[in-house]
Parts: structure tokens; sequence; C-alpha cells
């Protein structure tokens, strides 16, 4: 039986009470007011307004350029479009390392500009200062450890995290640190299933893979990845449930042939 059948507004709340009760946790991005409500229908838990943004709305190579503006406006699309699910909002890069206070002003404005939930922040130990700062404000905090694609050029590469001992054993405490800190839940990006299933069972809070097996609390997923609508990017990590890249362009080949024909607009499609 899942817990929120009547549920109105999913909270951190509800998400931890999922936990408890084993029930998963589906998330998927939406990044505008169209693909939320869809996506906000479909049943998901969570809506996480991603900085991947930056590479699947803007062309972008990395999640780094987008900004703090720009990540509002996406979110104050996406809560627009939003009945039940929680929305969590990416903080970019370079709107919170730089000290707790500006991360907290970072916070402060996506929650006043855009009504979103609550904000993500990728990194352990070194920014634990900062979430205590937001949580202390009465903002909800997610974390994000393993890959962090805001460290892209640290890591040289998007393979797999934490295989090695030593950086395995740093995302166990750093993930206890995040708990301690108040983070409502975590991601772990691209890690082994073993230890993504061992950090999972060392918490309270839920923990949300994406490519770190199926031993987490819950799963996400960049929704243009998921109905194939991004051409080419084929992960292991990826379900691709629809192969919309292929359909769309069909359908516009098909609108092409029919104006040059004459055939769009016929009688029917006139006034």
């Amino acid at each position: 039986m899942s817990v929120h059948k009547e549920i109105k507004r999913i909270t951190t709340h509800i998400l931890q009470e999922m936990k408890n009760r084993g029930e998963k946790i589906a998330i998927l991005t939406a990044y505008d007011y169209s693909m939320a409500t869809v996506v906000d229908s479909g049943g998901v838990d969570v809506i996480l307004v991603g900085d991947s943004a930056s590479m699947v709305m803007a062309g972008f190579e990395t999640t780094l350029p987008i900004t703090l503006d720009q990540m509002i406006y996406h979110a104050t699309s996406v809560v627009r479009g939003t009945k039940r699910a929680l929305v969590v909002v990416d903080l970019p890069f370079g709107s919170y390392q730089g000290n707790s206070k500006e991360a907290l002003n970072s916070a402060i404005r996506i929650m006043k500009e855009s009504g979103a939930h609550a904000v993500k922040l990728e990194g352990g130990e070194e920014i634990a200062e900062s979430v205590q700062r937001i949580v202390a404000a009465g903002i909800p905090v997610m974390g994000h450890l393993g890959l962090t694609p805001q460290s892209i050029y640290k890591f040289g590469t998007y393979t797999v995290r934490a295989k090695e001992q030593a950086e395995a054993d740093k995302l166990k405490t750093d993930i206890k640190v995040l708990e301690a800190a108040g983070c409502f839940s975590v991601v772990l990006e691209k890690i082994p299933a073993t230890l993504a299933a061992e950090v999972t069972l060392s918490i309270h809070i839920p923990t949300i893979g994406i490519g770190a097996g199926n031993g987490c609390d819950g799963q996400v997923l960049v929704v243009n990845d998921m109905i194939g609508l991004t051409k080419g990017f084929t992960p292991r990590f990826l379900r691709q449930y629809l192969n919309l890249f292929d359909e769309i362009n069909n359908a516009v080949g098909s609108y092409v042939k029919d104006v040059k024909s004459g055939c769009f607009p016929n009688e029917k499609e006139q006034y």
C-alpha cells in the first residue's frame, strides 16, 4: 500500500515515512511548465529542477555555466506546473561554494522567488556549514555525493566514483556528516551498488540513486534522457522508456512534407 495515496502535496516528512516503510521514492527532473505538468500528473514523488538544464536546455557541455537567475527562472516555471510533487532546486556552481552566508542567500532567493520547496547542494564535509545554515533558516536541503558534476574538471571524467577504498571511506564519512548537518536526503551518483546499499543502511534519511544500484531508497533520472529526447546518450544506468527524438523527428518531417505539398491546411483546418 502506497503511503501517500490521498496526499495533496509530498513533503520531506512523507519522504522520510516512505523510507521507514520501505516504499521507493521516484524522482525525475523537469525544467519548464509543460514538462512539469506531465511529470507531476504521472505520479512522481519529487521533481528535481536540476542544473542539468545547462546541458539539456541550453546545450552547454557541463553544468557549470548555468546561473542562479536562470535556475530561478526554470524553477518558477516548474512550480507553476506542479500540484503534488515536492520541488527541489539545484544551487548552481558558484552560488554556494564561497561561504555559508553566500549559500544561504542563494537558497533564500530560490525559495522566495520560485516558490520551490527545497534546494540541493553537491559535496560532503566541505559544505556542512552551509547545509546547517540553510536548514537553520527553515529551508530543506538535499545532499549529493559520488559523481558531483559541478566538480567535473577536478575529476576529469564522468566514470564511476568511490571504487577505491579511500574515496569510498570519505563518502561513508561525508554522508554521516550531511545527515548530522540536517539534510533530508542525499543523492548518490555513479558509485558501486554495494557501497550505495551499505551507506543507505547506515543512515536514517533517504538516499536517491542515479547509477548507484537498487539498494537506494529511491531513484532519479533526467527526464529528457528517460523519454529519449536526448540523442546518443546511453549510459548503463539509463532505462529509456520512449524514443521521442525519432517520434518528433518523424512528425516534423511529415509536417514539412504536408506544407510543401499544399495538403496542410486542408478545408477543415481553415476558417
